[in-house]
């Protein structure tokens, strides 16, 4: 059976599952019943636009025939060559909306319309990877600005000099996760550090984690059984003391060993509610790793690397080159890169999964 006959087959079923839905909304069953009425106009809602398409794809092709039909059996030279431009743009028409289709039948990430959460640590490098982190985190800032996302800077030790050893960023605003989720990963920077007198040039790196922000009801926590709380005066660069309170919150999750310590709001509790929501999507994430790893059907695409310890980017001063190694893109604008111009690295990768996802799909319905 070819693809495109089992392509119309999966549309179809989705034509009669969208249609049954429909009939049951109707029911006085389903009316007086709330949660079933939210259930069931959502999955109506998730179904409606695919099954349009389907739809209009139906007509085109009863149109195309039609077209070719006329071609073939009129005698009028002018009428021939009108159908000849007809069928041109209806076939035109009909790959448009077969690849749309395909598109809207990729399984759809759950996550996309959360709120993100960007974690930045410094790697290896001393002073100067701490840099580049402080570096990442204006360019993850910046790029929020441009898209008018709203952010929260929660939590960000500092070196002494401008360096970030450790920076936790919340990103928020729909569609936050399904523009930054590839990010995660190590960045690497090779450049001239300011201190080095030969002109050798240095290679530092960051690491990037990614999370989508999960609510409190998602993500269970004992508070009691699970968590170790310590609070403490906050410090800042070099160990100096910022407050005369102890409102430095720092909480161990004992199932799993996770830390989360949070200390950049001037009250205690502020800064404990900061540290349960980066610790729930800690939890989450690690329980979506879990799931991807016991589901070996799934296969992880080039761009949804799990591995955080990956090479992700290279970022060039000297050849003024930024470099995504998943993908090989290769963009020559390292300062604006920098300055939260990520737009092309983020749509060639959007893009990059999209594709190896289709190819998966085609796979699955040949």
């Amino acid at each position: 059976m070819s693809a495109e006959v089992n392509l119309d087959a999966k549309l179809e079923g989705l034509a009669r599952q969208y249609d049954d839905v429909g009939r049951q909304l109707g029911t006085p069953e389903v009316l007086g019943d709330p949660a079933q009425m939210r259930r069931l106009g959502r999955e109506f809602a998730r179904l409606e636009p695919v099954v349009e398409a389907f739809r209009v794809l139906v007509q085109v092709r009863a149109e195309l025939a039609d077209a070719r039909q006329m071609r073939d059996a009129e005698q009028d030279e002018d009428m021939r060559t009108l159908a000849r431009e007809e069928i041109a743009q209806l076939e035109t028409r009909e790959t448009t909306l077969i690849e749309d289709l395909k598109l809207s039948l990729l399984p759809r990430d759950p996550n996309d319309d959360r709120n993100v959460i960007v974690e930045i640590r410094a790697g290896a490098g001393g002073e100067e990877a701490a840099l580049f982190a402080s570096e990442l985190l204006r360019m993850y800032s910046r790029y929020a600005l441009e898209h008018r996302f709203a952010t929260d800077l929660m939590s960000l030790n500092e070196t002494g000099i401008g360096g970030v050893k450790e920076a936790i960023l919340l990103v928020a605003g729909d569609g936050a996760y399904s523009r930054l989720k590839f990010e995660g990963g190590v960045h690497r920077v090779q450049r001239v550090p300011s201190t080095e007198s030969s002109g050798r040039i240095h290679t530092s790196t960051a690491t990037v984690i990614v999370l989508p922000e999960v609510d409190e009801v998602e993500v269970e926590i004992d508070e009691v059984r699970d968590l170790r709380i310590d609070v403490k005066r906050a410090s800042g660069p070099g160990g100096q003391s910022v407050n005369t309170t102890d409102s430095a919150v720092r909480i161990t999750h004992l199932p799993t060993g996770l830390v989360v310590e949070i200390q950049d709001e001037k009250s205690q509790h502020k800064n404990k509610a900061k540290a349960l929501s980066v610790l729930r999507s800690r939890l989450y994430d690690l329980e979506l790793t879990k799931q991807r790893d016991a589901q070996s059907a799934e296969r992880r695409t080039m761009v949804q690397a799990g591995d955080r310890s990956e090479k992700i980017r290279t970022y060039n001063f000297p050849d003024n080159r930024v470099t995504d190694h998943r993908i090989g893109l290769t963009i020559h604008n390292v300062p604006g890169v920098l300055e939260g111009q990520i737009d092309p690295l983020i749509d060639a990768l959007v893009m990059a999964d999209q594709a190896e996802r289709l190819h998966q799909l085609a796979e699955s319905v040949d």
